[in-house]
Protein backbone atom coordinates (compact mmCIF):
# COMPACT_ATOMS: atom_id res chain seq x y z
CA UNK A 1 0.00 0.00 0.00
CA UNK A 2 2.55 2.27 0.57
CA UNK A 3 4.90 1.48 -2.64
CA UNK A 4 0.89 2.55 -4.45
CA UNK A 5 0.84 5.72 -2.52
CA UNK A 6 4.84 6.80 -3.43
CA UNK A 7 3.92 5.99 -6.52
CA UNK A 8 0.34 7.71 -7.12
CA UNK A 9 1.68 11.01 -5.76
CA UNK A 10 5.10 10.92 -7.38
CA UNK A 11 5.53 14.32 -9.15
CA UNK A 12 1.99 15.16 -7.92
CA UNK A 13 1.20 18.92 -6.59
CA UNK A 14 0.92 18.41 -3.01
CA UNK A 15 -1.00 21.14 -0.46
CA UNK A 16 -0.12 21.10 3.27
CA UNK A 17 -1.71 22.42 5.89
CA UNK A 18 0.50 23.12 8.65
CA UNK A 19 -0.97 23.52 12.63
CA UNK A 20 1.59 24.49 14.56
CA UNK A 21 2.22 24.85 18.27
CA UNK A 22 5.58 25.01 20.68
CA UNK A 23 6.13 20.82 20.88
CA UNK A 24 4.02 19.41 17.98
CA UNK A 25 2.88 20.04 14.33
CA UNK A 26 -0.05 18.50 12.51
CA UNK A 27 -0.14 18.12 9.01
CA UNK A 28 -3.04 17.83 6.37
CA UNK A 29 -2.00 16.91 2.95
CA UNK A 30 -4.05 17.29 0.11
CA UNK A 31 -3.73 16.20 -3.80
CA UNK A 32 -6.05 16.66 -6.22
CA UNK A 33 -8.94 17.01 -4.47
CA UNK A 34 -8.62 14.86 -1.95
CA UNK A 35 -6.72 14.06 1.60
CA UNK A 36 -3.66 11.32 1.43
CA UNK A 37 -2.37 11.64 4.35
CA UNK A 38 -2.61 13.18 8.26
CA UNK A 39 0.19 12.89 10.40
CA UNK A 40 1.01 14.44 14.16
CA UNK A 41 4.85 15.20 14.45
CA UNK A 42 7.13 16.89 17.15
CA UNK A 43 8.34 20.48 16.22
CA UNK A 44 10.94 19.81 14.41
CA UNK A 45 12.49 21.02 11.46
CA UNK A 46 14.40 18.08 10.46
CA UNK A 47 11.58 15.87 10.81
CA UNK A 48 9.49 18.05 8.85
CA UNK A 49 11.90 18.25 6.25
CA UNK A 50 12.65 14.59 6.22
CA UNK A 51 9.51 13.49 5.93
CA UNK A 52 8.26 16.18 2.81
CA UNK A 53 11.73 15.07 0.89
CA UNK A 54 11.11 11.15 1.75
CA UNK A 55 7.45 10.96 1.22
CA UNK A 56 7.04 13.06 -1.63
CA UNK A 57 9.73 12.65 -4.12
CA UNK A 58 10.00 15.05 -7.21
CA UNK A 59 6.51 16.75 -5.89
CA UNK A 60 5.94 20.40 -6.17
CA UNK A 61 5.04 20.71 -2.49
CA UNK A 62 3.17 23.93 -1.08
CA UNK A 63 2.75 24.91 2.91
CA UNK A 64 0.92 26.81 4.76
CA UNK A 65 0.35 28.11 8.50
CA UNK A 66 -0.87 30.71 10.43
CA UNK A 67 0.96 33.47 11.47
CA UNK A 68 1.17 32.96 15.34
CA UNK A 69 3.75 33.07 17.98
CA UNK A 70 6.51 30.84 16.18
CA UNK A 71 7.21 34.37 13.92
CA UNK A 72 8.82 33.47 10.26
CA UNK A 73 11.77 31.31 10.66
CA UNK A 74 9.83 28.21 9.51
CA UNK A 75 9.04 30.28 6.58
CA UNK A 76 12.65 30.83 6.37
CA UNK A 77 13.85 27.28 6.39
CA UNK A 78 11.22 26.33 4.25
CA UNK A 79 12.30 28.76 1.41
CA UNK A 80 15.85 27.95 1.62
CA UNK A 81 14.97 24.40 1.17
CA UNK A 82 13.20 25.42 -2.26
CA UNK A 83 10.00 24.48 -0.67
CA UNK A 84 6.90 27.25 -1.28
CA UNK A 85 5.83 28.41 2.12
CA UNK A 86 2.97 30.75 2.69
CA UNK A 87 1.99 32.61 5.95
CA UNK A 88 -1.60 33.66 6.32
CA UNK A 89 -3.05 35.82 8.54
CA UNK A 90 -5.10 34.03 11.61
CA UNK A 91 -8.15 35.98 10.98
CA UNK A 92 -8.15 36.01 7.25
CA UNK A 93 -8.43 31.97 7.32
CA UNK A 94 -11.95 31.11 5.02
CA UNK A 95 -14.03 29.03 7.27
CA UNK A 96 -17.72 28.44 7.77
CA UNK A 97 -19.84 30.28 9.84
CA UNK A 98 -21.76 27.59 11.50
CA UNK A 99 -18.50 26.05 12.96
CA UNK A 100 -18.90 25.48 16.29
CA UNK A 101 -15.60 22.98 16.75
CA UNK A 102 -12.21 23.96 16.85
CA UNK A 103 -9.22 21.60 16.75
CA UNK A 104 -5.86 21.45 15.71
CA UNK A 105 -6.58 18.53 12.96
CA UNK A 106 -9.70 20.65 11.56
CA UNK A 107 -7.13 23.58 11.52
CA UNK A 108 -4.62 21.65 9.43
CA UNK A 109 -7.57 20.47 7.14
CA UNK A 110 -8.99 23.72 6.47
CA UNK A 111 -5.51 25.72 5.93
CA UNK A 112 -4.80 22.48 3.34
CA UNK A 113 -8.22 23.21 1.24
CA UNK A 114 -8.14 26.87 1.06
CA UNK A 115 -4.24 26.41 0.28
CA UNK A 116 -5.91 24.13 -2.51
CA UNK A 117 -8.35 26.00 -3.80
CA UNK A 118 -6.26 29.35 -3.41
CA UNK A 119 -9.08 30.86 -1.14
CA UNK A 120 -6.35 32.17 1.68
CA UNK A 121 -4.64 36.09 2.17
CA UNK A 122 -0.62 35.84 2.40
CA UNK A 123 1.61 38.06 5.18
CA UNK A 124 3.99 40.02 4.15
CA UNK A 125 7.70 38.19 5.41
CA UNK A 126 10.11 40.90 5.25
CA UNK A 127 13.89 39.70 4.98
CA UNK A 128 15.61 38.34 8.64
CA UNK A 129 17.27 41.19 8.72
CA UNK A 130 14.95 43.91 8.93
CA UNK A 131 12.82 42.02 11.23
CA UNK A 132 16.09 41.67 13.47
CA UNK A 133 15.63 45.35 13.36
CA UNK A 134 11.91 45.80 13.97
CA UNK A 135 12.49 44.05 17.07
CA UNK A 136 14.46 47.16 18.41
CA UNK A 137 11.64 49.18 18.06
CA UNK A 138 8.95 47.00 19.61
CA UNK A 139 11.38 46.30 22.69
CA UNK A 140 11.47 49.96 22.34
CA UNK A 141 7.45 49.37 23.31
CA UNK A 142 7.96 46.94 25.71
CA UNK A 143 10.06 48.97 27.91
CA UNK A 144 8.12 51.94 27.48
CA UNK A 145 5.13 49.57 28.96
CA UNK A 146 6.93 48.61 31.87
CA UNK A 147 7.98 52.20 32.25
CA UNK A 148 4.31 53.14 32.47
CA UNK A 149 2.95 50.25 34.77
CA UNK A 150 6.70 51.12 37.52
CA UNK A 151 5.35 54.65 37.18
CA UNK A 152 1.65 54.40 38.34
CA UNK A 153 2.83 51.47 41.09
CA UNK A 154 4.93 54.71 42.79
CA UNK A 155 1.84 57.01 42.63
CA UNK A 156 -0.67 54.24 44.04
CA UNK A 157 2.17 53.14 46.63
CA UNK A 158 2.22 56.82 47.89
CA UNK A 159 -2.06 57.23 47.27
CA UNK A 160 -2.36 53.72 49.52
CA UNK A 161 -0.39 55.04 52.26
CA UNK A 162 -1.79 58.68 52.19
CA UNK A 163 1.95 60.24 51.55
CA UNK A 164 0.32 62.48 47.97
CA UNK A 165 0.13 65.68 49.74
CA UNK A 166 2.14 68.35 48.15
CA UNK A 167 2.50 65.68 44.94
CA UNK A 168 1.23 66.69 42.06
CA UNK A 169 -2.28 65.02 40.35
CA UNK A 170 -1.99 65.55 36.91
CA UNK A 171 1.36 64.05 35.02
CA UNK A 172 4.82 64.18 36.67
CA UNK A 173 8.02 65.52 35.38
CA UNK A 174 11.12 63.45 35.74
CA UNK A 175 12.01 65.64 38.70
CA UNK A 176 9.08 64.62 40.70
CA UNK A 177 10.22 60.84 40.64
CA UNK A 178 13.81 62.34 41.79
CA UNK A 179 12.58 64.12 44.65
CA UNK A 180 10.92 60.72 45.81
CA UNK A 181 14.50 59.68 46.89
CA UNK A 182 14.45 62.57 49.72
CA UNK A 183 10.92 62.04 50.72
CA UNK A 184 10.92 60.89 54.72
CA UNK A 185 9.61 57.52 55.15
CA UNK A 186 9.45 54.62 57.54
CA UNK A 187 12.59 52.31 56.64
CA UNK A 188 9.63 49.70 55.18
CA UNK A 189 8.17 52.25 52.45
CA UNK A 190 12.07 53.21 52.13
CA UNK A 191 12.94 49.77 50.80
CA UNK A 192 9.93 49.21 48.93
CA UNK A 193 9.86 52.74 47.31
CA UNK A 194 14.06 52.97 46.79
CA UNK A 195 13.14 49.53 44.74
CA UNK A 196 10.73 50.87 42.59
CA UNK A 197 12.89 54.36 41.70
CA UNK A 198 15.79 52.11 41.18
CA UNK A 199 13.96 50.00 38.45
CA UNK A 200 12.45 53.34 36.72
CA UNK A 201 16.28 54.53 36.56
CA UNK A 202 17.27 51.22 35.63
CA UNK A 203 14.07 51.37 32.62
CA UNK A 204 14.92 54.49 31.40
CA UNK A 205 18.59 54.00 30.57
CA UNK A 206 17.29 50.64 28.87
CA UNK A 207 15.23 52.62 26.86
CA UNK A 208 17.65 55.71 25.95
CA UNK A 209 19.94 52.34 24.88
CA UNK A 210 17.44 51.26 22.75
CA UNK A 211 16.67 54.69 21.23
CA UNK A 212 20.59 55.38 20.28
CA UNK A 213 20.38 51.78 18.54
CA UNK A 214 17.40 52.90 16.39
CA UNK A 215 19.24 56.10 15.87
CA UNK A 216 21.88 53.83 14.21
CA UNK A 217 19.57 51.81 12.67
CA UNK A 218 18.45 54.60 10.52
CA UNK A 219 21.93 55.95 9.29
CA UNK A 220 22.13 52.36 7.57
CA UNK A 221 21.69 52.58 3.37
CA UNK A 222 18.84 50.44 3.06
CA UNK A 223 16.85 52.66 5.56
CA UNK A 224 18.67 55.84 5.25
CA UNK A 225 16.48 57.50 2.04
CA UNK A 226 13.23 56.38 3.78
CA UNK A 227 14.06 57.84 6.82
CA UNK A 228 15.11 61.20 5.04
CA UNK A 229 11.97 61.77 3.51
CA UNK A 230 9.18 60.44 6.57
CA UNK A 231 11.60 62.96 8.65
CA UNK A 232 10.77 65.80 6.04
CA UNK A 233 7.10 65.84 6.95
CA UNK A 234 5.81 68.16 9.63
CA UNK A 235 5.91 66.61 13.01
CA UNK A 236 7.80 63.61 12.21
CA UNK A 237 11.18 63.22 13.93
CA UNK A 238 14.02 60.69 13.65
CA UNK A 239 12.81 58.16 15.97
CA UNK A 240 9.44 58.43 14.76
CA UNK A 241 10.48 57.75 11.27
CA UNK A 242 12.70 54.62 11.43
CA UNK A 243 10.05 53.02 13.37
CA UNK A 244 7.41 54.00 10.86
CA UNK A 245 9.83 52.43 8.07
CA UNK A 246 10.70 49.13 10.17
CA UNK A 247 6.96 48.47 10.51
CA UNK A 248 5.54 49.66 7.51
CA UNK A 249 8.59 48.35 5.20
CA UNK A 250 8.71 49.10 1.85
CA UNK A 251 5.64 51.43 0.91
CA UNK A 252 5.66 50.04 -2.82
CA UNK A 253 3.70 47.02 -1.53
CA UNK A 254 0.55 49.03 -1.14
CA UNK A 255 -1.27 50.15 -4.16
CA UNK A 256 -2.64 52.83 -2.74
CA UNK A 257 -3.14 55.17 0.85
CA UNK A 258 -6.32 53.23 1.24
CA UNK A 259 -3.99 49.82 1.78
CA UNK A 260 -1.96 51.11 3.89
CA UNK A 261 -4.17 52.68 5.94
CA UNK A 262 -6.19 49.63 5.87
CA UNK A 263 -2.94 47.45 6.95
CA UNK A 264 -2.15 50.15 9.92
CA UNK A 265 -6.01 49.44 11.25
CA UNK A 266 -7.09 53.46 10.32
CA UNK A 267 -9.91 52.34 7.95
CA UNK A 268 -13.38 52.83 9.68
CA UNK A 269 -15.77 49.57 10.18
CA UNK A 270 -19.14 49.26 8.18
CA UNK A 271 -22.29 47.06 8.64
CA UNK A 272 -24.53 47.93 5.36
CA UNK A 273 -27.43 46.14 4.35
CA UNK A 274 -29.81 47.08 2.00
CA UNK A 275 -30.56 50.21 1.67
CA UNK A 276 -29.22 50.56 5.24
CA UNK A 277 -25.48 52.03 5.65
CA UNK A 278 -23.51 52.31 8.86
CA UNK A 279 -20.16 53.43 9.11
CA UNK A 280 -18.43 53.08 12.86
CA UNK A 281 -14.89 53.65 14.36
CA UNK A 282 -11.73 52.80 12.60
CA UNK A 283 -11.66 48.79 12.57
CA UNK A 284 -7.76 48.56 14.65
CA UNK A 285 -7.28 45.40 13.31
CA UNK A 286 -4.06 46.08 12.03
CA UNK A 287 -1.05 45.56 14.72
CA UNK A 288 -0.77 48.67 17.22
CA UNK A 289 2.86 48.20 16.70
CA UNK A 290 2.01 49.47 12.92
CA UNK A 291 -0.14 52.45 13.87
CA UNK A 292 1.01 56.07 12.48
CA UNK A 293 -0.32 57.58 15.42
CA UNK A 294 1.03 55.46 18.08
CA UNK A 295 4.70 55.59 16.64
CA UNK A 296 4.88 59.11 16.21
CA UNK A 297 3.32 60.03 19.76
CA UNK A 298 -0.18 60.10 20.57
CA UNK A 299 -0.09 59.44 24.37
CA UNK A 300 -3.63 57.83 24.35
CA UNK A 301 -2.33 55.18 22.34
CA UNK A 302 -0.49 51.76 23.73
CA UNK A 303 3.52 52.00 23.18
CA UNK A 304 3.53 55.75 23.37
CA UNK A 305 7.29 56.63 23.43
CA UNK A 306 8.07 60.08 24.49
Amino acid sequence: MRKMQDYILKGKRIFIGLEDSKRTWKLCVRSEGMIVHEINMSADYMNLLSYLKNRYPDCEIKVMYEAGFGGFWLHDRLESDNIVCIVTPPHKVTQAKVNKVKTDRIDARRLALNLENNDYRSCHVADREHRENRQVSRTLSQIQKNITSNKNRIRKLLDFHGLNAGLPSGAWKPSHYQSLKSMKLSSTLRVCLDIYLRLLDSLETLKSELKERLESISEQDRYRESVRIKESCPGVGRLSAIRFTLEWGDLSRFPTGKHLASYTGLTSSEYSTGEQVHRGRITGQGSRLADPMCLAGDKTRPGFIK
